[in-house]
């Protein structure tokens, strides 16, 4: 059996005519810069995130980007985030001359340990705490950082939030006495349509969502080099532009993504069902904190023995990916920032340990099965 980490050609075969009806209407209408499918892109995804704007971006990265210059984010500044994590996070604060600055996650989410965080802002001196821009949680596989427990550290601090939803829309965690959406509660939200995103284009595009009107209309000026009316530029911002076309094909992808993501936790819970016997200290399945909607962006499991089984499960015909194997303090285009292995030992062992299996909508129980065998029998043998 040959089982993909992701299945792409089977999402577009049950969507083909939609998408192809839509991106023929935006060939037709020779419109294709921020256009009317991106102003309603942008109206969808602020009220299915539960935030009142939205702004499509040219992809999550700049999402990132743009939300870090729209908060004034400069040399000197520093802006604190998790270690593990897609290089983007941490890449963007250094493209704009500021420091990313790490506190260690929680083994049992992947997330940034709001104790941890706190713990460093402690442990700053008051210099270091008047630079500090900005704290970026990462909502890592899906499942959202603990923000009832991160935002009345920020707060305290006075310090801004920037959600990095990349992997994480439609996710929840209950917070001030209800359950709220990922990018809906810190100042600024991020979210990438990278084709292998939950909802994803067919090229590179992003989004930031806000709840702040001033943020908002800095961000829509920052997206357009600055210019405020055309040609006319009040800051040097850059060209984060989404394309019509994808924004086209993402109108029509959003009317599925909540019965793709009830798939894939169904098929999640399938996997932690078939997988319950050989749970144990040394092997751990994906752990959901209560009251927290997790869309699994990514289904990654804990294991020592994670190389071997992933070299296992490939010659068996199932695709797996280590997500990620080097974490931000050992990149060597941070070696300048001075950090040593040992620095974040939670960062380090989920390099070490994590693989992520296919999870996807389309996957059949057959396949479910099929790779929770291997699994089991690769692990008691």
């Amino acid at each position: 059996m040959n089982i993909p980490l992701l299945d792409l050609k089977a999402q577009y075969s049950q969507i083909k005519d939609e998408i192809r009806q839509a991106v023929d209407e935006v060939l037709e209408s020779q419109q294709f810069i921020l256009g009317p499918r991106v102003s309603e892109l942008e109206s969808e995804i602020a009220t299915y995130s539960r935030c009142k704007y939205a702004l499509g971006v040219s992809s999550g990265t700049d999402a990132l980007l743009l939300a870090l210059m729209a908060l004034g984010t400069g040399h000197g500044d520093i802006v604190i985030t998790t270690p593990y994590t897609f290089f983007a996070t941490a890449g963007c604060i250094a493209r704009l001359g500021a420091k990313p600055v790490f506190a260690d996650i929680d083994p049992a989410t992947f997330n940034i340990d709001p104790r941890k965080l706190e713990t460093l802002l402690e442990k700053m001196t008051s210099e270091e705490l008047s630079r500090v821009r900005a704290v970026i949680p990462v909502h890592l596989f899906g499942q959202m950082a603990d923000m009832q427990s991160i935002v009345p550290i920020c707060r305290k601090y006075g310090l801004k939030i920037i959600e990095d939803a990349a992997q994480a829309i439609g996710s929840e965690c209950p917070f001030g006495g209800g359950v709220q959406r990922a990018g809906s509660i810190g100042d600024i939200g991020c979210f990438s349509f990278f084709p292998s995103k939950n909802l994803g284009g067919i090229g590179d595009g992003g989004m930031v969502v806000t709840n702040d009107a001033d943020l908002y209309e800095k961000m829509k000026i920052l997206r357009v080099h600055g210019s405020s009316p055309k040609y006319y530029h009040r800051a040097v911002g850059g060209n984060f532009r989404l394309d019509e076309i994808q924004a086209a094909v993402l109108l029509v992808k959003l009317k599925y993504l909540d019965t793709w993501t009830e798939a894939r936790q169904k098929n999640a819970r399938i996997y932690d069902e078939l997988l319950s016997g050989v749970v144990s200290e040394h092997f751990r399945t994906p752990a959901v904190l209560p009251g927290y909607r997790h869309i699994y962006n990514q289904y990654c499991i804990r294991t020592a023995k994670r190389d071997d089984l992933k070299v296992h499960l490939r010659e068996n015909g199932v695709a797996t990916e280590i997500y990620y194997p080097l974490p931000m303090h050992l990149q060597e285009c941070f070696r300048y920032l001075g950090y040593k292995k040992g620095d974040f030992p939670e960062a380090e062992e989920a390099a070490l340990t994590s693989l992520a299996l296919p999870v996807y909508p389309e996957m059949g129980a057959d396949g479910l099965e099929y790779t929770a065998d291997l699994i089991r029998n690769f692990i008691m043998r």
